[in-house]
């Protein structure tokens, strides 16, 4: 694409995606955007009736189902046009009008909840078994059902939503704090330039092969952090503080269980990941005494865990090129899952280069009753070529659950949702390797798999494992000092690193730059989820009778099941923790084939 960065309407439309196939133009999107405000007006007269019986209920239901549709349609067609050219003018405006419009659709189906909650359970689970098409929601309703000791009357629930708006200041206060306030001063980069040290140039000076720079950049970070780490214990205490709170109200027995029972998630699948990775530690110490000695160090220290242990074997790959790759890596899926992939391709799925005003990053995205789309910014590295493998694994996980599920348990849960991407690229790094041209790029595609496993597996179990230790603390001391948060952290480093790591004092402060935090309990999934995607994509390279169907209905279950469910389906049990021993497993294998090859 040359150097210089093309405007969107200079782009070649056989790498753009199709919009069309959502609306054939503006005025077709504005009126569907008329029509949602006024289905709003509608929805909101329908207030109180869903006690009425089972056929207002039912109305209610369906009715709020079209609008969700609809709300879908209008909502991401006006967000993807923006995310194609920032900077274009009409398009900022449709995306205020959308964002306008899901307030005032949230605000108006707000009722459809507590009305549910308030009618006799008796009554309703007569008027489900009376009704075909009521059964459909069964599902949700009982969904509600179970959740309903944690909801609480009409008026403490508007008391806590107010709090809410409270609890929010932790986070918001932190992030003003980490974006906007804090500056971590200059450091001179690999060419002996003097350069400013910002979050989005930490972890490529983390990546110098010059060992000064990656130190430099250590130690002027948590310097930083550490001047401000009694401000920064206040604040995590206060997200401590909400999630203790907020739990306590809504009478669950701790903040654990409050945040994983969303998704039914049992306490013990957080648990089991920690014993399991715990359990299998001495293959993170065998990586880590491993990367010492392709280094070359006497002391491997915490700045030198970024860096490539093999140097980049990085050739420019096509566009064209990738996507044969990633075909023939994901051709042990079968013939349907290809065509479907082929499908994706060929037919305006894909968003590939990038333009000016473009959003940055990747992802994949739809709406309900059109097929998914993936945003790239496809840059001819092989990061990029495994970025088209994961959202198309996003991608395809939505047609198939879009196509199998009513529209009310089409979408999936997080705890699933990076499944499907990771298997893909698992599969996908195993082909490669099988198939590399020489014993370098093998043994740097091994690196490559080797720090997706440490950044995601070991790395988001350490996050889990501080999390549950600081939220325990709480409950149980009411505050928690700086220096025993700190502490608390240095000896996490200690045991995951093992005896070969000189865990430096400054990583004591890493827990204080890490914006997850103030979502409690939710960084795990990644752990999880990679857990079962290895475990998955394990079984399917080794030719396990029937995993291509089982896995096929997983892809097709959307949210119709509990997602501890859904993976059981592919003969994947979260709530032992051998999915998480599989992927361990795994690990191990390849730290050894990385052992021969250096």
């Amino acid at each position: 694409m040359g150097n210089i960065v093309p405007k969107r309407e200079d782009m070649d439309p056989a790498y753009c995606w199709k919009m069309e196939d959502l609306y054939a133009n503006e005025d077709d999107w504005a009126a569907e955007a008329k029509q949602l405000e006024e289905k709003i007006a509608q929805l909101q007269k329908m207030q109180g009736k869903l006690k009425e019986g089972a056929e207002e209920l039912l109305t209610v239901l369906k009715f709020n189902d079209e609008m969700g549709k609809l709300f879908e349609r209008v909502y991401v067609y006006a967000n993807q046009r923006y995310h194609q050219d920032t900077g274009n003018q009409t398009y900022q405006a449709m995306t205020a009008k959308a964002a306008a419009l899901m307030a005032k659709y949230s605000d108006a189906a707000a009722f459809i909840e507590p009305e549910i909650l308030e009618m006799d359970e008796e009554k309703l689970r007569e008027w489900m078994n009376s009704s075909e098409e009521l059964g459909i929601y069964r599902r949700y309703l009982e969904e509600q059902l179970r959740t309903k000791e944690h909801i609480l009357s009409a008026e403490m629930e508007s008391v806590l939503a107010k709090a809410s708006e409270m609890g929010s200041s932790p986070q918001e206060i932190f992030t003003a704090f980490n974006n906007a306030d804090l500056t971590f001063g200059n450091i001179w980069n690999e060419d002996g330039e003097e350069t400013s040290l910002t979050h989005g140039r930490y972890i490529a000076f983390l990546e110098s092969r010059k060992r000064e720079v990656r130190k430099a950049a250590f130690e002027s970070m948590y310097a930083a952090y550490e001047s401000h780490k009694n401000t920064l214990a206040a604040t995590f205490n206060a997200n401590l503080k909400k999630a203790s709170f907020f739990s306590g109200m809504r009478n669950y027995p701790s903040a654990i269980a409050a945040s994983l029972d969303g998704g039914n998630i049992p306490v013990s699948v957080y648990e089991n990941l920690i014993a399991a990775v715990h359990d299998s530690m001495e293959s993170m110490y065998r990586y880590v005494r491993l990367r010492k000695k392709i280094l070359g160090v006497d002391e491997l220290h915490m700045y030198d865990v970024y860096v490539p242990m093999v140097e980049r074997t990085d050739r420019e790959i096509p566009f064209e090129e990738a996507k044969t790759l990633v075909q023939e890596g994901l051709s042990v899926m079968g013939d349907d899952y290809i065509s479907i992939l082929k499908e994706g391709y060929e037919n305006g799925w894909i968003d590939v280069y990038e333009n000016q005003g473009k959003r940055s990053g990747a992802y994949s995205w739809g709406a309900y009753g059109t097929h998914p789309y993936v945003l790239l910014n496809y840059s001819g590295n092989l990061n990029s070529v495994f970025t088209l493998a994961h959202e198309m694994g996003h991608a395809i996980h939505s047609y198939h659950s879009d196509r199998t599920q009513p529209y009310i348990y089409a979408g999936y849960r997080i705890f699933v949702a990076e499944v499907a991407s990771t298997c893909n690229e698992a599969l996908l790094i195993h082909y490669m390797m099988e198939h590399a041209a020489s014993k370098e790029e093998k043994a740097y595609l091994i690196n490559y798999f080797l720090d997706q496993f440490k950044g995601t597996l070991f790395r988001q179990t350490m996050f889990a494992e501080f999390e549950k230790i600081m939220h325990e603390r709480f409950a149980e001391e009411g505050s928690i000092p700086a220096q025993s948060i700190c502490d608390l952290y240095y000896e996490l480093n200690q045991k995951y690193f093992g005896p070969d790591m000189v865990v430096d004092p400054q990583i004591a402060m890493e827990w204080s730059r890490i914006p997850h935090f103030y979502t409690p309990f939710y960084v795990y999934q990644y752990a999880t989820g990679f857990s079962a995607a290895i475990a998955i994509s394990s079984k399917i390279l080794a030719g396990e009778e029937g995993i291509l169907e089982k896995y096929k209905k997983f892809l097709s279950g959307g949210s119709s099941m509990d997602p501890i469910d859904l993976l059981k389906l592919c003969g994947v049990d979260m709530t032992t923790g051998e999915a998480v021993t599989e992927a361990l497993r795994v690990f191990e294998e390849y730290v050894e084939k990385l052992e021969e090859l250096v």
